[in-house]
């Protein structure tokens, strides 16, 4: 379950060019955006809240080119609401962007 921050890099550098801040600013602005999802998803009442929140986060892991992320994220569109096993994957994994 390896994060490949090269991609999230390499994506971020293809859309802003090689400003070293600004991917620093876009990078941050991605963790907290996934650490948002993450929590989106650890709250979901029901399935249907559950598998939205899962499609935003790959939405937003597809957009920065954290394609294992987005692959979990798919992984856990479809796994019921609450699914202990799969926030823990997904905690860890976005603890490591």
């Amino acid at each position: 379950m390896a994060v490949d921050p090269g991609a999230i890099d390499a994506a971020l550098s293809a859309a802003v060019g090689d400003d070293p801040a600004l991917i620093a600013e876009l990078r941050a602005a991605f963790r907290d955006s996934a650490r948002r999802g993450l929590a989106a998803i650890e709250s979901a009442q029901d399935d249907a809240a559950w598998q939205a929140a899962a499609w935003r986060l790959k939405g937003l892991a597809a957009s920065f080119g954290a394609v294992r992320l987005a692959a979990l994220a798919t992984e856990a569109a479809r796994k019921p609401a609450g699914d202990a096993l799969m926030v823990k994957q997904l905690r860890q994994m976005i603890a490591r962007l």
